[in-house]
């Protein structure tokens, strides 16, 4: 009996047992827990691997990419701390300065026609002076002839245009003011040469860009010229771009640099003080043909017509540039308070580099008009520009007509 009640616990706690089993069983679901697994490794980049420049392009350090930090052991798991993302670095940049709007080169010898006026008005009253006389005598002749000459019109054009009024009286007879201004006017126009080809070469040459060579000695205000041509330039629509090649004068780049800067002009130049001008002429009409641009326009040193060296030197740049491209044009600028002194140097500068057109500065104040038809007439070339003041926008093209209108007005 004894026997039978100990196999009944057996049986009763062996059942109990499995109640318990079967009851754990389903709490979980069926699943097997799985063991600890490591977290996965951080991914690290090199600080600053990939910038960017505004205005530039990125710029992608391969050498410096992604590193894969090793796994800490599965069996000894490390816990990582919680690392905020650091906040983006943001590059605050300048606001590109506005650029200016040129006037238009078309109104622009209008509007400086009286200044040319009150500056030339001297010649003109003394002619008319002159003539006003009631009898044209050898006399008043003579007068008229000092007055032209004082003007640096030159023996020639004097000779021609006095003889050429002396015609006209003779052939209908003593003329009344009105008449003799007529006169004047036609004979001086016939001087200055309403003619001649004064176009500026602003536009491209086939796959190429017009360039243009700018001389001058220093004081004539060839680097100031250049700034104001590259504005004449700019309101026709041209795309320009500009050659420091004055490295002999401190601070001759960054003058020209500020003036490009203020329309929007790049310029090609050399850190270097003392560069090579030839060289920096030639990477200024490469730039401009690999960046297709319109003009280049190429300032140079200032030569002194007396110190041969300069004067080899500029022709070196010319042949130097013309390796690269043909030279659509070469201006001179001539100060025209020089007078006879500036002839000297334009003939000195025409043995040097082919002349095509002059730019005459300073042609207010004390400038005596009569260098326009002077310098003409012993080079050869037109006079193509003037300047009239100190304004940014004060370079005009020249107007023959409207000059002789502002000389006798």
């Amino acid at each position: 009996m004894d026997a039978l009640w100990e196999i009944l616990v057996i049986i009763t706690v062996v059942v109990l047992a499995g109640l318990g089993l079967l009851v754990g069983y389903l709490r979980t679901g069926g699943r097997k827990s799985a063991p600890p697994v490591a977290p996965p490794a951080r991914e690290t980049k090199t600080r600053g691997a990939n910038t960017y420049k505004p205005g530039g392009t990125a710029t992608i350090d391969t050498s410096k990419g992604a590193t894969q930090a090793p796994a800490p052991p599965a069996q000894a798991p490390v816990p990582e701390p919680a690392v905020e993302d650091e906040p983006a670095v943001v590059e605050e940049t300048a606001p590109a300065p506005s650029l200016e709007r040129p006037e238009s080169a078309r109104g622009r010898m209008t509007r400086l026609r009286s200044r040319l006026a009150s500056s030339n008005n001297a010649l003109g009253k003394g002619l008319l002076t002159a003539l006003s006389g009631d009898k044209l005598d050898e006399g008043v002749w003579e007068d008229v002839e000092d007055t032209l000459l004082g003007a640096d019109l030159g023996v020639e054009a004097t000779t021609e245009i006095v003889d050429g009024l002396k015609r006209r009286v003779q052939v209908e007879g003593t003329p009344d003011t009105e008449q003799l201004e007529s006169w004047l006017h036609e004979e001086l126009l016939a001087q200055v040469g309403p003619d001649m080809d004064r176009r500026i070469a602003g536009s491209r040459v086939g796959d190429r860009p017009a360039v243009i060579m700018v001389v001058g000695v220093n004081g004539t205000g060839k680097t100031t010229t250049v700034g104001k041509l590259a504005r004449v330039l700019v309101a026709e629509d041209k795309d320009v771009l500009l050659g420091a090649a004055d490295t002999f004068r401190a601070a001759a780049a960054d003058q020209l640099e500020t003036w490009g800067a203020r329309v929007g002009v790049p310029t090609v130049r050399s850190d270097k003080e003392g560069a090579d001008p030839a060289a920096v002429a030639f990477d200024a009409v490469k730039a401009g043909q690999e960046g297709e641009v319109d003009v280049v326009l190429v300032d140079t040193a200032g030569r002194l017509h007396n110190k041969v060296g300069l004067m080899d030197e500029l022709a070196k740049v010319k042949r130097v540039i013309e390796k690269q491209s043909p030279i659509d044009e070469c201006l001179l600028v001539l100060d025209a308070t020089t007078g006879q002194n500036g002839m000297r140097q334009a003939e000195i500068f025409a043995d040097a580099v082919n002349i095509t057109g002059v730019v005459l500065t300073k042609l207010d104040g004390t400038a005596k008009g009569g260098i326009v038809v002077l310098v003409q007439r012993e080079l050869g070339v037109p006079v193509k520009l003037v300047g009239l003041g100190e304004g940014a926008d004060d370079l005009a093209p020249f107007d023959p007509k409207a000059f002789v209108d502002a000389v006798l007005d």
